[in-house]
């Protein structure tokens, strides 16, 4: 499918903390991954003293969600997420990166509850040995260790300015 092919999906990027020295690489990053200059308004991160948040949303084509990933992958130390939203054909995505973890990435719903393939459940019941073992996978599954990693920075960071982008023609 060509890129003009796809449908036009919108999203969130949610930089959670960032070393000041890296925010103008993030920023480059970002406006690589969208096709136009991404200026974000980065405020202080409380719950990480001496670094940095900014979020924007975007739209663009379906896909873009995991370009935004692949760009600001050379920085393990960033603490982020980046959303997009279900398109026509095209589930929604939720990708989560915390220092310690690595990345996390699921499907997500309309609704942005985290869709589980049963392929996938039937296959995570038969590997797990005991009931322990399957909450552990299920947990991991559904990102709850970046979820409790990540949360303190999405607290701290309500009512933080939005920068909204998109692509104009």
């Amino acid at each position: 499918m060509r890129g003009s092919d796809r449908g036009l999906t919108s999203g969130v990027v949610y930089v959670h903390s960032s070393p000041s020295a890296v925010c103008p690489h993030v920023e480059w990053a970002i406006s690589g991954a969208l096709g136009f200059r991404a200026e974000l308004r980065w405020t202080a991160q409380p719950a990480a003293p001496g670094q940095l948040r900014a979020e924007c949303a975007w739209s663009g084509e379906a896909g873009t969600g995991a370009r935004l990933v692949a760009a600001l992958r050379p920085w393990p130390m960033l603490r982020y997420e980046v959303t997009e939203d279900p398109s026509p054909g095209v589930d929604g995505q939720r990708f989560c990166h915390a220092p310690g973890l690595g990345m996390w990435r699921a499907c997500t719903g309309a609704n942005g509850d985290i869709v589980v393939g049963e392929d996938h459940l039937r296959a995570l019941a038969g590997e797990s040995a005991g009931e322990d073992a399957f909450r552990h996978s299920l947990q991991q599954l559904l990102g709850t260790p970046w979820d409790e990693a990540l949360e303190p920075f999405r607290r701290a960071g309500d009512g933080a300015p939005v920068t909204w982008l998109h692509r104009v023609g």
